[in-house]
């Protein structure tokens, strides 16, 4: 039987999920890169870009394991809806903030409800994919789901960057980032979704470490999060684009907002090769390949005074990070029952979050410390280093094989 790379997309309910989510990523993209840019501008200080990605990453690690057991214990639809809600507040009030000039502390406080409201985010959406689509279609969907953010991470930076340049301030982008999650709040207003079992159940301090203990019990979940957690952890370079754009380029915020676009575009492009192609073999292989590469790619970037070769770089490391993206989540998916899809997406949010978000405070702590090019080629060979300690540490990931094939039951 042929394989048909559409398979997902022929779900209605998935189609509105994938429309919000992509618009809402649009504005994430619009609103780091701004961010990034106007913090930077005020100050010029590397350890204020770090702090950013500190203040969103605190909500994460305070509430995210709770918001896990709500996603399976409510409507996740409705879980989402009230989380677009709080990021949509943000997004109007640093816009206003932005127009009055408003200390920076003022910023870090609203970054922090922003970064509450992506934290029950993350989970119930991650846990609502399953309950759109066949098992069958589910590998299908992450990649569309993977090959749709990024693609959105594509244009959101670019545009940010231009309406910088264009207005010379950055309010009227908040409020385009308030006006995506608005429309993705809407959009899942109208799905319509299979009742969860667990549905009305007390939130409770065991029932929400459930979800750890599932991973703990899993040494492929926890070898495909651990080798996710450090090496972005290590290998991100997005929090110091702005310094890499304005002080190592000099290309400014539109060549900025093409940096961080760039790695995004190798990610979507990527992804789509991957919804035409069938399920993976040698998923395990695939996976600490991808990383490997993702961390060679970080390096050279780091050590590249060539616009254009930075921009290749870049793409490269996207690539590759989108192989590693659809195999993870494909596999967590695959792995976990649904009554605990939320609290293990929730796990798994911990880890991206924790990577990513903290990742941000040790790219500019680090570059405070030996300068914005050691800590990129610092950070790429810490990469390499870490899938070869994951692929002693966990065998297991070495040798799995097609996704799916081991996996827990699932809905269909």
């Amino acid at each position: 039987m042929s394989h048909d790379p559409y398979l997902a997309l022929r779900h209605a309910g998935f189609r509105r999920y994938l429309t919000g989510h992509v618009l809402a990523v649009l504005g994430q993209g619009m609103l780091a890169v701004t961010v990034g840019w106007e913090l930077y501008e005020r100050t010029r200080s590397t350890l204020v870009l770090g702090l950013v990605g500190l203040v969103q990453v605190i909500p994460l690690a305070v509430l995210i394991l709770p918001a896990g057991q709500l996603a399976d214990s409510h409507d996740r639809r409705r879980l989402l809806m009230v989380a677009e809600g709080a990021i949509t507040l943000a997004a109007l009030g640093l816009a206003a903030a932005s127009r009055a000039a408003a200390p920076i502390w003022v910023y870090y406080v609203l970054l922090m409800l922003y970064g509450a409201g992506r934290t029950f985010q993350l989970p119930a959406k991650q846990a609502l994919v399953p309950n759109l689509v066949p098992i069958t279609s589910l590998e299908n969907a992450v990649a569309w789901n993977s090959g749709g953010w990024q693609g959105a991470d594509v244009i959101g930076p670019a545009i940010g960057g231009m309406i910088i340049a264009a207005t010379g301030g950055a309010s009227f982008v908040y409020v385009l980032v308030a006006v995506t999650s608005l429309a993705f709040l809407l959009l899942v207003s109208g799905i319509e979704t299979r009742p969860l079992a667990s549905t009305g159940k007390r939130v409770t301090w065991h029932g929400f470490l459930e979800g750890i203990r599932f991973v703990r019990r899993s040494p492929i979940l926890l070898a495909a999060m651990s080798l996710d957690l450090f090496a972005v952890l290590l290998g991100g370079v997005v929090a110091l684009l702005p310094v890499f754009a304005k002080e190592i380029l000099e290309i400014g915020p539109t060549g900025l907002g093409w940096l961080r676009a760039a790695q995004s575009l190798g990610a979507v492009s990527t992804s789509v090769i991957l919804a035409h192609r069938p399920p993976f073999e040698r998923a395990g292989r695939w996976l600490l390949t991808s990383v490997t590469g993702f961390g060679l790619a970080i390096l050279v970037f780091g050590l590249s005074r060539n616009f254009v070769l930075s921009l290749v770089m870049l793409f490269l490391a996207g690539g590759f990070d989108a192989v590693s993206v659809v195999i993870r989540f494909a596999l967590a998916q695959f792995e976990t029952p649904d009554e605990l899809r939320g609290r293990v997406s929730a796990v798994n949010s911990l880890f991206i979050g924790m990577s990513n978000e903290l990742g941000e405070f040790e790219s500019g702590l680090v570059a405070a410390w030996i300068g914005p090019v050691g800590a990129v080629v610092a950070g790429g060979i810490a990469v390499i280093a870490v899938v070869g300690l994951v692929g002693v540490v966990w065998p297991e990931i070495r040798h799995l094989e097609r996704l799916g094939s081991r996996s827990s039951p699932a809905p269909s």
